[in-house]
């Protein structure tokens, strides 16, 4: 018998169709072993030797794949065609040979870039042996990222608060959204005025053309600075033109627009968050699924070949079937007379792997949309459009530039427009942008228009313009630009930027990321302290450097060495010197106005704030954007029930709350949540009421006003019961999107529903 191990079940149950009864495919549900969460893990005195233990969640499927192995003649470690996936591969090796259960058995790794029955055969048939350079280059990966993060992390706590964490990629990329907001808070609007011209041909639609000479001058975007200016140029140009415009110019031209690659990690995130507004790690989800395998009916399949690649090499049979589709379907001429190459741009791209790809382009995304959820066919649908696209001759866009003349040659305006000539790939797939500035992407069409042509002035139209900040980073952006720097992998992406969402350094306002009062204070303690490691050019080397490890170029133990002893004198140092107040304090250019002396932003327990710096001797404070101090209301006629003094309504993190008078010496606290205006008794205690509240990220849910003793909850509003089915005393409203509300039962086992009368709809 031969075992085979990937790492998903989804990946082993297709795998195990294609290879028969010869075969067993079992999963690792990913990875097995990780470094002992203590210090020490990682011993920088013994050549950094690792520590490491069979994950608890795992170690029962640890233990299936060593029952199996008994039986087994040859074990097949088919993990994932990437440096994580060799790790995974190589743990499971150390793991079963250190419990001799290795002997007499062959172990092959194997590898493939698609999950089908061809490639997986392949595979089978063509094994190597395990990677020992690129298993080094995960172990020095792992290596810093532990040191790391068990250094740097407790001095957050030390010297800011608890729960914080650093991290070798994550804080240079927190430094990258802080360094946006501040940059978007110094900037300063200025007003510039611009003026254009409608015009036309009496018999045909009107457009417009931009001024863009007066008196012989260029116009340049800070020409006419206020309106004042702006009239006046205004009525030269009336009296001037007197009514028309003639053309003194025209000029024509063909230009190409060639298609883009096909899907990286990285491309295929950003694309995926501008067209579908999915979030990376979603992106990254459902990727996974289609690469591992969906049922199309015809038994499962892998549709997309790996998703973690930063090549955009395809294979040559793929490209063969991409040009004979492209041409049964869009014609002969929509086929370039050579496939389309294109050149990887990250630096160390792993051009063994392919790029993101459909495994079968006759697979139609339409044709089996059946067999999909909604998120997996647009993404797979994108993939697909991409990847044809891709293999398609360029698009041919007709432009046309015109000068016209206001009365005289030295007063121009310019009018620009273009047709598309030939599509080409834009048939099929048009990839999206960030930030376009408004209008740039439309395509304005002229009419025909030949020099010495006399149009129509319609009007000229002074307008008002503001200079606008940089816009804040999207997911998108954020991504493009970390692999701009050569911060991280595209692999690790979706972790960076949900770990900084996990740690409420930052947060997302309008689909753009804005730091917290906590991300600024963490990223000014890291750039001042730690500069060198928050540095976006010695990240972007030590990426470098892993990668010439995993080509076997380099060392794993001299890099680590050359990384960690300047790295932890510098934690030493800055524990012994750098103060807590330095830190959680921006000193201020203002006095206070009570006993003028310095004040200071500083960081507090819901948030920033500004205060003195003499407290407690003076207890001046107000907020960021108030004039007075922080709200803090009596609550009339209730008096603590711990200490007998007066209550406070004041305003905290996550909403208004009661808290004693007294404290800090005493440290009683309410909670503001309400019963639900039904009043509808819990389910699970005789004497509770169900509340309406809100969880940490500000979703409303219903739990019991006796919790923590009852912990019954719901998540959608509750009405009162009982069941007509079970009689369970409290059912739910239940609103779906583009449907009618019902009322149903939320107890497990029971599926009464019914329409919602239209008395008690809720809005």
């Amino acid at each position: 018998m031969n075992l085979v191990i990937v790492e998903s079940p989804a990946k082993a149950k297709t795998i195990q169709k294609y290879l028969g009864k010869d075969f067993e495919v079992l999963a690792s549900y990913g990875h097995v072993r990780d470094l002992v969460p203590k210090e020490g893990a990682v011993d920088p005195s013994r050549a950094f030797a690792m520590q490491y233990q069979i994950i608890e969640k795992n170690e029962r499927h640890v233990q299936a794949i060593a029952r199996k192995l008994k039986a087994a003649e040859t074990l097949y470690l088919a993990t994932d065609p990437d440096r994580e996936g060799e790790a995974i591969a190589w743990h499971l090796f150390e793991i079963f040979n250190g419990r001799h259960q290795l002997k007499n058995k062959a172990v092959h790794r194997v590898v493939f870039n698609e999950v089908t029955q061809r490639a997986v055969r392949d595979a089978i048939a063509n094994p190597r042996i395990l990677s020992q350079d690129l298993i080094n280059a995960q172990q020095a990966r792992r290596a810093l990222d532990y040191l790391v993060g068990f250094k740097l992390s407790p001095l957050l706590w030390k010297k800011i608060r608890r729960g914080l964490s650093a991290g070798r990629v994550q804080s240079p990329a927190l430094r990258l959204i802080v360094e946006r907001q501040l940059e978007i808070e110094a900037f300063q609007t200025q007003e510039y005025w611009t003026l254009t011209a409608e015009t036309g041909k009496a018999d045909s639609r009107p457009f417009s053309a931009r001024l863009w000479q007066l008196a012989g001058t260029r116009v340049e975007q800070f020409s006419f600075t206020h309106e004042a200016s702006a009239r006046a140029a205004e009525t030269t140009l009336q009296a001037a033109a007197q009514g028309a415009l003639q053309v003194v110019r025209v000029e024509r031209k063909q230009k190409r627009r060639n298609p883009q690659p096909p899907f990286t990690t990285s491309t295929l995130q950003q694309e995926a968050a501008r067209k579908l507004g999915f979030a990376t790690r979603r992106t990254m989800q459902i990727a996974q699924q289609l690469y591992e395998g969906v049922d199309t009916g015809d038994g499962e399949v892998g549709l997309i070949t790996y998703m973690r690649t930063d090549s955009v090499h395809m294979a040559t049979e793929a490209i063969t079937a991409l040009r004979a589709f492209i041409e049964s379907r869009y014609g002969p001429d929509q086929v370039p007379a050579k496939p389309n190459s294109f050149k990887t741009k990250t630096k160390n791209a792993q051009e063994a792997h392919e790029a993101i790809r459909p495994t079968d382009v006759e697979r139609i995304p339409a044709d089996i949309k059946s067999h999909l959820t909604q998120d997996q066919f647009r993404l797979y649908d994108l993939i697909w459009k991409r990847s044809v696209a891709c293999q398609m001759i360029h698009a041919t866009l007709d432009t046309v530039t015109a000068d016209l003349a206001a009365g005289v040659p030295e007063h121009l305006f310019r009018a620009t427009g273009s047709t598309v000539a030939s599509p080409g790939f834009m048939h099929v797939y048009l990839e999206g942008r960030d930030d376009a500035p408004p209008g740039e992407e439309d395509e304005r069409v002229l009419p025909p228009l030949s020099e010495g042509e006399s149009l129509v002035l319609l009007a000229i139209r002074p307008e008002q313009h503001f200079t606008e900040p940089p816009p804040r980073f999207t997911e998108a952006s954020l991504v493009k630009t970390l692999e701009e720097y050569g911060i991280g992998r595209p692999s690790t992406y979706a972790t960076i930027i949900s770990t900084l969402q996990d740690r409420e350094y930052v947060e997302l306002e309008q689909k753009r990321f804005k730091p917290t009062d906590v991300g600024r204070v963490v990223n000014r303690f890291l750039t001042e302290h730690f500069t060198q490691y928050v540095d976006f050019d010695f990240t972007a080397r030590l990426e470098d450097e892993l990668d010439a490890v995993s080509r076997g170029e380099a060392e794993w133990v001299p890099l680590l060495q050359r990384f960690w002893l300047p790295f932890h004198e510098r934690i030493v140092k800055t524990e012994e010197e750098v103060k807590r107040s330095d830190v959680t304090q921006e000193l201020l250019d203002e006095a206070c106005p009570k006993c003028h002396q310095p004040l200071s932003r500083r960081l507090g327990k819901r948030g920033s704030f500004i205060g003195c710096t003499t407290y407690p001797a003076c207890d001046y404070t107000r907020n960021l954007d108030g004039e007075g101090p922080p709200p803090i209301q009596l609550v009339e006629g209730r008096q603590c029930p711990l200490c007998g003094s007066a209550l406070n309504l004041r305003q905290g993190r996550y909403g208004p709350f009661i808290g004693c008078s007294a404290y800090p010496k005493c440290r009683h606290i309410e909670s503001m949540d309400r019963p639900v205006e039904t009043g509808v008794a819990c389910a699970h205690c005789p004497t509770g009421q169900l509340m309406q509240r809100k969880s940490r990220r500000g979703k409303v849910f219903y739990s019991c006003s006796n919790y923590p003793k009852c912990d019954y909850a719901l998540w959608d509003p509750p009405t009162p019961g009982p069941c007509p089915s079970c009689a369970w005393p409290v059912l739910v409203i239940k609103q779906r999107k583009g449907k009618d509300p019902e009322r149903l039962c939320p107890h497990e086992g029971c599926r009464f529903r019914e329409p919602l009368p239209a008395a008690a709809q809720v809005s």
